[in-house]
């Protein structure tokens, strides 16, 4: 039997279906996400959570005239379904295959770029505002969940919103999630609203009764619009959005097509901002998202019947991330100062693990990496030894945090950077390819990097021993499987380690988990007649003088390694040490991120896209060394 779905290829063709088939696009929407997701991984929960809002606003705006503007997109695949990415869908995420995120180069639809939470509001009023200014006439659409609220970039687009009062229409989707439970006083106030309904109904009821009352009617709308606001105080907890300036609409059933459909419609003719509250269920139709929603924010390959994860028949090592709450935890047995902060990521950094064991030193602030930061500098103002542990990539919405209100005033906060480096398949906006770049260039800072999970377990052990911002940055995924020591043990800060010492005047410095791929390139290379010396690093700031002094003598060939941003990282940081040492006569090659965006993709497509794999490497340094010596490349 054939699909709606295979019909729609534009809103265009939803918008020519009568109402009553929309339930049926919803199943077989599902159905779609379901079976690729379980196939491939990706975002799900949420997706599933919003195929009734998707549809409804698609059938009532006129999209893509109308413009609507997704918070952080992992909710997008519905609408990308019936945006003309129906036949891509199967490549969601995959190398060469579309976003999973919305992306404005892939579509006419894709109003607005975003990865990371909290931007609809803001980035919806700036279109509504340049509507405006071009004297056009559409609508503008905002759909935020509620976990963006506890960030301050929607707040402050909040704020603005309700000061200019531009038309637009704000969807605050409310599944009492973000990717882990919700937190704060603002999740707080929207369970209270939902508890609140009752005001609605009542105010309904009781302005039927007065419409009943013949001649003296009017009156007494007159007098009972002061009474309303004074009883809405009075049985609805708290009217934040009004207050503001925003007319709120709301709560309503985000699975109720009929309802939406109605509510958006009315919404449309409003002459200002007006917010329309939804309540939707993450994992929606889908048993097991539906009982899991923290499994089902971003999920790994599974079993549609049962779902259960696929596993791999062979044991895995640890996670980086497991390593890292691990020997947290452990210090945190011998020293109660330690607290640990996350910014709505408990599970995705292990944290909820030091949470279960010290609930009173665990903070989850909520989607406010900002807040997180200057919070942590407030408490190592009184003798508290924080860990933030944020992915590099969310790290940067804290810059002027980290300046400002740590560094500045040289405050002993631990930066635990997960997902540092190459994130994966959710793309450019995910990757931690910029924090040595970004974190280095601030007095007092210091930064380091692993080069595998037993190293990883020192490094945590040495951060909280340094008295300084520190910095511990590490990658997403598995580690190597090497033997873990039973005792942490302190690194001497500013000392890196030769792990293969070569005859030639020939050196690779690598940082952190590129050290292993360096050695094995240095491996190959020795049976080809370049018998390189391989450095870990360790440091990224400060730079070991010894080896530096040492290995970048007259005449020698360096090559750097890093899994980050060449433009003023790890390798700026050796050249820049050998020219302050006054070194000379030293040729350079760095192989890591150049000047470009690195796309989605899984970590070894794109690691072999760079260069970062054991072979890229051995043949980026053989080709260096050829065009700078002629030195023979054959073992005699």
């Amino acid at each position: 039997m054939s699909k709606l779905l295979d019909s729609i290829d534009s809103p265009h063709d939803l918008r020519k279906l009568d109402r009553a088939r929309l339930p049926q696009v919803a199943q077989e929407i599902r159905e779609r996400i379901i079976e690729v997701v379980s196939q491939l991984g990706g975002h799900f929960g949420g997706n599933l959570g919003v195929v009734e809002l998707t549809l409804a606003l698609h059938y009532v705006f006129q999209t893509p005239r109308d413009q609507i503007v997704w918070d952080t997109g992992h909710q997008s695949y519905p609408h990308k379904l019936i945006t003309g990415r129906r036949d891509q869908f199967h490549t969601i995420r995959q190398h060469d295959g579309i976003s999973g995120f919305c992306k404005r180069e892939e579509s006419i639809y894709d109003v607005f770029n975003a990865g990371h939470a909290s931007t609809a509001i803001s980035a919806a009023l700036g279109v509504a505002v340049g509507r405006d200014f071009r004297k056009e006439d559409y609508d503008v659409v905002a759909i935020f969940g509620d976990g963006a609220l506890s960030g301050g970039l929607s707040l402050e687009g909040l704020n603005q919103v309700g000061h200019l009062k531009r038309k637009m229409l704000l969807v605050l989707n409310d599944n009492d999630m973000s990717i882990s439970t919700n937190v704060g006083a603002i999740s707080g106030y929207l369970n209270q609203i939902i508890k609140g309904q009752r005001y609605n109904k009542l105010k309904d009821l009781a302005r039927g009764v007065m419409e009943r009352i013949p001649v003296v009617g009017g009156r007494i709308h007159e007098i009972a619009s002061d009474v309303e606001e004074t009883f809405k105080h009075l049985v609805v907890p708290g009217t934040l959005f009004e207050e503001l300036g925003v007319r709120y609409l709301g709560p309503f059933d985000g699975h109720d097509l009929d309802l939406l459909i109605e509510t958006f419609e009315k919404a449309k003719a409003y002459d200002g901002p007006v917010l329309v509250h939804v309540i939707t269920k993450k994992g929606k139709g889908y048993v097991p998202a539906e009982n899991k929603p923290i499994w089902s924010h971003g999920v790994t390959p599974f079993d549609i019947a049962s779902g259960e994860v696929k596993k791999s028949s062979k044991p895995a090592p640890p996670k980086f991330q497991d390593v890292f709450a691990k020997s947290l935890g452990e210090l945190a047995k011998r020293d109660e100062k330690i607290v640990a902060i996350t910014a709505a990521m408990p599970e995705g950094t292990s944290l909820d693990k030091f949470g279960k064991a010290f609930p009173e030193r665990m903070f989850d602030v909520g989607i406010a990496e900002e807040h997180a930061i200057t919070f942590a500098g407030g408490m190592a103002t009184q003798g508290m030894k924080p860990c933030a542990a944020i992915y590099s990539t969310f790290l940067q919405r804290a810059f002027d945090q980290v300046f400002h209100d740590v560094t500045i005033m040289d405050l002993p906060v631990v930066f635990a950077l997960d997902r540092a480096g190459i994130a994966g398949a959710d793309g450019p906006t995910h990757h931690g390819i910029y924090d040595m770049a970004y974190l280095r260039l601030f007095p007092n800072m210091l930064c380091m990097a692993p080069k595998d999970e037993n190293e990883l377990q020192h490094m945590v052990r040495t951060a909280f021993e340094t008295g300084h911002p520190t910095s511990l940055r590490y990658p997403r995924g598995e580690g190597f499987g090497v033997v873990m020591d039973g005792e942490m043990k302190a690194i001497p800060i500013g000392r890196g380690e030769v792990i293969r010492e070569g005859r030639d005047n020939v050196t690779i410095f690598a940082i952190g988990v590129e050290a292993w791929p360096a050695f094995e390139a240095a491996e190959k290379l020795a049976k080809e007649g370049v018998d390189a010396t391989v450095i870990n690093a360790r440091f990224i700031k400060p730079i070991d003088e010894e080896l530096v002094l040492r290995f970048c003598r007259p005449g020698a060939k360096v090559i750097t390694v890093e899994e980050g941003s060449i433009a003023g990282g790890f390798g700026s940081a050796v050249m820049e040490k050998t020219a302050e040492l006054g070194l000379s006569g030293v040729e350079f090659h760095n192989i890591g991120i150049p000047d470009v965006y690195v796309h989605h993709g899984t970590q070894d497509a794109l690691r072999a896209q760079f260069d970062l794999h054991a072979e890229g490497i051995a043949a980026r340094v053989k080709e260096f060394v050829r065009a700078s010596t002629k030195m023979p490349l054959v073992a005699s």
